[in-house]
């Protein structure tokens, strides 16, 4: 067994901790006086409007955090009928979804947001939630965006910011919900939502789901499964809290490997020699060529994606007065997923003259993966006063242990095999080979990470504050490889420092206007897998990518504190980036990654019966000194719109609510190259920008009976969402579709 470890030294990291206390002063006993009466109003409650996030590192308000935050309620996803994370994140501009590399199809959640992916940047309850799984919204109570360099907040790998999802927990009073979904497309989905209290300060909470489902628009795509949610409760009301909450996952679902984007607007196809030539009038006949039919499925009737995903969390929260309360959580996470897919690729012209004999190539995929996670965070939420200087403080220390496994199976040639699909009548029975037992082959990696970290909101005067967060780092990831020809194992340990600063002036009590700066580290193998590779940024000879944001802005709140509006401008570097110079074939880390732009969103209520949630965001995403090895340089970033917008925006009329929304996402290109070899001259270069339009009507039946139907992509607009790096295959979004929901109270 070889044992290969980096040439790095871990390099000490010192965090300074800082301790306050704060001792009130006793005073003189005075005589009582007889005082006016005082009418207290309370603000008018906003259900659709956060004002403070759920993350205890987010000290103070979210009108007083100097960066851009984004807070999707459960309320605003009802009202959608939004059931996974990908169509609740549609309320947010500039993430655009990934679908992977060539033959190759991404599992689960995967997006990108200002030209870096943020898959390993999802969390839930603060803690980070790995593993290949499409999350579903049944037992969610918000989602929370941080845009920008996340790493004091996160930690490793929040280059562009972090997604954080908030778990429905157990409160005191009896209440109980219940909704049946049925729609086109085989839709059928069923959820319960039942919290009961057991005595003055205790309650458990029940969130299930189950659904079977069809993907309107495909055929054969299915998504099945159900999930579990369970909370209990104790000491709700007192200084002691303790919360026991798991959630559970299950998926058995068809997966999608896209359909060909010969026909489509912009696919071009020229005459090629070599082992795979295209004649002229091949090509000729392809770029003339009718596409396919959007529901013919290239996969094989046994294609699966079967997940299994458990999570459980012990939270123990104690108030030690004086506005200081320490907590102590503590979680387990076990995530396996096993996937065979049939991906598409090129399309070749049999008989130039005859379509009807094209074919489709196609690979299949396997995938048999495990996650786990330890974790376990300590953290102390205070407030206290240096002098006249008012501090809100947050610190803690977090451990880590994350574990990823592939497994490999064995490649079983079944007889008549068929590689090519027919492109215009692809038959999912045709034989195709597949995958047998687990071979013994697997790779393994784990990372060990030991974090510290403090935050301070600093309230200078009524309109100056500071804002401020440290975190420090150590890490150790360990790939151990066995194979055939032996066992590998690579280690790479070091550390990471990541910060943030801002400064908050507030020219009324409503409003703020902020400045910033911010970083984020990525260090080699993020995911725990080293790689020997000279040219891979998982090679820990390389140094981490690192990340700076600089971003000002404005916050307000208007119309009674109804309605939160919020402009920032943005400016962030992501460098160390892999590049070569000119004429040289040895990788250097001189590239970098630019992106500048503007947000503007609104959220919240217009009139008690009116609200919104609406966003525009443009962002100019450049590469710099990006190069590849055979000279050919990139200037921009592929799969970033430069222009996305979202709307929501409903209207209550007595008993019937009325909803519209609209999305927009201009186009993406599918590379950078900007030299006279430019852009490759076949298939799709890009995808084409896009605007859907969605409806709700809802109707109040009874206090206890509510009716909704959501009509989904009302003007039936044809639009790619996503598309494989060499543009030959594309997923595309639903077509016109409709739900009709019920939900009742009980």
């Amino acid at each position: 067994m070889a044992h290969i470890r980096s040439r790095k030294h871990s390099k000490p990291v010192h965090l300074l901790a800082l301790l306050a206390a704060s001792v009130p002063a006793a005073g003189m006993a005075q005589p009582t006086a007889t005082l006016p009466t005082v009418t207290v109003k309370e603000a008018p409650e906003v259900p659709y409007k956060a004002d403070k996030s759920a993350n205890e590192k987010i000290v103070a308000p979210l009108l007083d955090t100097p960066k851009t935050i984004q807070i999707i309620k459960k309320e605003t996803l009802e009202e959608q009928g939004a059931v996974s994370l990908v169509e609740a994140l549609r309320n947010t501009p500039g993430i655009t979804m990934q679908m992977g590399e060539n033959g190759n199809t991404s599992a689960g959640d995967t997006f990108q947001l200002r030209g870096q992916s943020i898959q390993q940047s999802i969390f839930q309850d603060g803690i980070r939630d790995l593993g290949a799984v499409s999350r579903d919204t049944f037992n969610l109570e918000q989602v929370e965006i941080v845009k920008g360099a996340a790493g004091a907040e996160s930690g490793r790998g929040a280059a562009t910011g972090a997604i954080n999802l908030i778990s429905k927990q157990a409160h005191l009073g009896d209440e109980n919900n219940a909704s049946v979904t049925l729609g086109t497309g085989s839709r059928k989905r069923a959820t319960v939502d039942l919290n009961k209290q057991l005595s003055e300060t205790s309650a458990f909470r029940v969130n299930a789901m189950a659904q079977d489902s069809g993907v309107d628009g495909r055929d054969f795509v299915e998504n099945k499964g159900g999930g579990l949610g369970l909370s209990y409760v104790t000491g709700l009301g007192t200084p002691t809290r303790i919360h026991l909450f798991s959630q559970h996952l299950r998926q058995k679902n068809t997966p999608d490997g896209g359909i060909p984007s010969l026909g489509y607007p912009g696919y071009f196809r020229t005459a090629v020699t070599g082992t795979t030539p295209v004649s002229q009038a091949q090509a000729n006949a392809m770029n003339a060529a009718t596409k396919a039919n959007r529901e013919n499925f290239y996969g094989a009737a046994t294609d699966r994606e079967k997940i299994d995903s458990d999570m459980f969390t012990a939270k123990v929260e104690h108030d030690l007065g004086q506005g200081t309360t320490i907590r102590n959580i503590t979680r387990l996470g076990k995530n396996h997923m096993d996937r065979t897919l049939t991906g598409i690729g090129a399309v070749t012209a049999t008989v130039a003259t005859n379509p009807a004999t094209w074919t489709a190539a196609r690979s299949r995929q396997n995938v048999d993966q495990e996650n786990k996670i330890f974790a376990n965070q300590t953290s102390v939420n205070t407030e206290f006063a240096t002098g006249s200087v008012q501090h809100t403080l947050a610190a803690g220390v977090e451990v880590l242990h994350e574990k990823l496994t592939n497994f490999g199976r064995a490649s079983v040639t079944v007889p008549g095999a068929v590689a090519g699909a027919n492109l215009y009548n692809p038959n999912p029975y045709e034989p195709m080979n597949t995958f047998g037992a687990r071979t013994g082959a697997e790779t393994s990696g784990t990372t060990n990470t030991i974090g510290l970290y403090a935050f301070d909101n600093a309230k200078l005067n009524d309109r100056w504050s500071i804002n401020g967060g440290l975190r420090a780092d150590v890490y150790k990831v360990t790939t151990d490889t066995i194979a055939a020809t032996g066992r590998t194992v690579l280690s790479d340990s070091s550390s990471l420092v990541s910060w943030s600063i801002g400064a908050v002036y507030k020219p009324a009590e409503n409003g703020s206007v902020y400045a910033s700066y911010a970083n984020a580290k990525t260090p080699p193998a993020n995911d725990g897998i080293i790689s020997t590779s000279a040219t891979s940024l998982s090679n820990p000879i390389f140094d981490p990518q690192t990340t700076s944001i600089i971003e000002l802005g404005t916050k307000w709140e208007l119309l009674d504190k109804r309605l939160n509006l919020n402009a920032a401008v943005f400016r962030s570097v992501n460098e160390n980036q892999i590049s070569y110079e000119l004429g040289s074939t040895v990788p250097q880390q001189i590239g970098e990654k630019q992106a500048t732009g503007i947000e503007i969103s609104a959220v919240g209520q217009i009139t008690r019966l009116w609200q919104v949630t609406a966003a525009i965001a443009h962002t100019d995403v450049k590469q710099k000194n990006q190069r590849s090895n055979a000279g050919v340089s990139t200037s921009f970033a592929s799969w970033d719109p430069s222009f996305t917008a979202t709307l929501w925006t409903s209207y209550q009329l007595d008993k019937l609510t009325l909803g519209v929304g609209a999305r927009h996402v201009s186009k993406q290109k599918r590379n950078g190259i900007n030299d006279s070899t430019a852009l490759a001259a076949t298939n799709m270069p890009e995808i084409p920008s896009y605007s859907v339009v969605d409806a709700m009507v809802a109707y109040q039946v009874s206090d206890k009976i509510s009716l909704r139907l959501n009509v989904y992509n009302l003007f039936d607009k044809e639009h790619i969402v996503s598309m494989n790096n060499n543009g030959n295959r594309i997923a595309l979004g639903l077509p016109r579709s409709a739900a009709v929901t019920a939900n009742f109270k009980f």
